[in-house]
């Protein structure tokens, strides 16, 4: 893994529908100051940035990180672009990373956003070939079909999906940046929303967020200045495979299980479900956390929504997933996923207000993006490996 590297600031927007306050380059440097008071430093302190965005053709914008520049102090500094679909906020961050772990910087600044209210992301994954391939009509209409291949294969029962929205939507009520909040949310609700893509419900899918999200990573030596307690990286994994070969099973992708090992193999985890104290993983629709407990191995195949079912996910069940309310109650697709490793490194760092879990010392960062194709995972602890 190289030198060790830290997480000394995490900053967050509101995330909502709409935030007409600010242009895109505002809502970027809101999230990034607040992320520099965490650690406290300034724009002047730091030695790189690395921007993540979901396609240009979300909001229109081509090359955002050049335009985006001077707004996030990298005049004159290194800027670094990422881009892998909907994990790239995961993604972003692992790259930021390398640069710490290989002592090339010691304060790295990285960023994720999007801007849904300026731009429609459900008809930009819907242009058809030869520009895209069409994901018939959004994510939902593509993912649809593998959550009704898991359900036939595992023999869940229909109810489980409402009980993922439902957990997720209440632990947003916790979260001061959370975009759905629903008080009285309940199964009943849940169930008396439109049906969009049998078998997922209205309120079973993810919402289009404006918002951002920014860490502070540091070197070894840069972290003993922070004024707040650190997050460690124990571990970074990325994987990927092609949307379509021969053979290729969509309900628990290779991709994914490889990149889960990986990084598990990096922290010396063996059983994530006892030895992770919690997971942020990124659950877009609500079958997801079902398939993704089997594909990232916190249970056996066909298992995944008996360990729903069973509560073991709640916040006070053995392996919460989504404190934070999850991609379920908030998504900037570009930020998402790096809103799932900014929540682990706060868990773990103590600093995750009403939705932290007791005692967290290790946590769980995962992203996915494209057809179920691109992964990106880190694992965070509160001690330095």
């Amino acid at each position: 893994m190289g030198n060790p590297c830290a997480i000394i600031g995490v900053g967050q927007t509101a995330y909502k529908t709409k935030r007409l306050d600010v242009s895109m380059a505002g809502l970027l440097r809101e999230a990034a100051a607040k992320a520099l008071d965490d650690a406290g430093l300034t724009w002047n302190d730091i030695d790189a940035v690395v921007l993540g965005k979901a396609p240009d053709l979300f909001e229109g914008v081509m090359m955002p990180e050049a335009y985006l520049a001077d707004a996030m102090g990298a005049a004159g500094k290194p800027v670094m672009r990422v881009h892998t679909a909907g994990s790239v906020g995961g993604s972003t961050a692992i790259v930021a990373a390398s640069l710490i772990q290989g002592g090339v910087h010691d304060r790295v600044l990285t960023v994720a956003w999007e801007k849904q209210s300026e731009s429609n992301a459900t008809w930009a994954l819907t242009v058809n070939s030869p520009y895209s391939t069409s994901l018939v009509v959004g994510a939902g209409g593509y993912f649809a079909p593998h959550i009704r291949a898991y359900m036939r294969r595992s023999g869940a029962p229909d109810h489980i999906g409402t009980l993922v929205a439902v957990k997720d939507r209440e632990n947003a009520l916790k979260n001061p940046y959370a975009h759905l909040k629903i008080p009285g949310i309940s199964r009943a609700m849940v169930e008396s929303t439109p049906m969009l893509w049998e078998p997922i419900r209205y309120l079973e899918t993810c919402p289009s967020s404006d918002g951002a999200c920014a860490m502070v990573l540091a070197s070894e030596d840069a972290a003993r200045q922070a004024p707040n307690r650190p997050a460690w990286v124990h571990g970074t994994a990325m994987r990927s495979e092609p949307i379509f070969f021969a053979g290729r099973d969509t309900v628990n992708p290779r991709g994914g299980k490889d990149c889960a090992a990986d990084v598990y193999r990096q922290a010396g985890i063996a059983d994530p479900r006892r030895e992770l104290d919690c997971a942020e993983v990124y659950v877009p629709f609500s079958w997801y956390e079902p398939m993704w407990l089997e594909n990232l191995g916190f249970c056996g195949e066909g298992e995944g929504w008996k360990l729903t079912e069973a509560g073991a996910t709640a916040l006070d069940g053995d392996i919460p997933w989504n404190p934070s309310g999850g991609v379920l109650s908030s998504n900037p697709i570009g930020a998402s996923g790096m809103i799932r490793f900014a929540e682990a490194a706060l868990q773990v760092r103590g600093l995750a207000g009403e939705h932290q879990v007791d005692g967290a010392r290790r946590a769980l960062g995962h992203a996915y993006g494209g057809g179920a194709q691109f992964f990106a995972m880190w694992i965070v602890g509160s001690e330095k490996p």
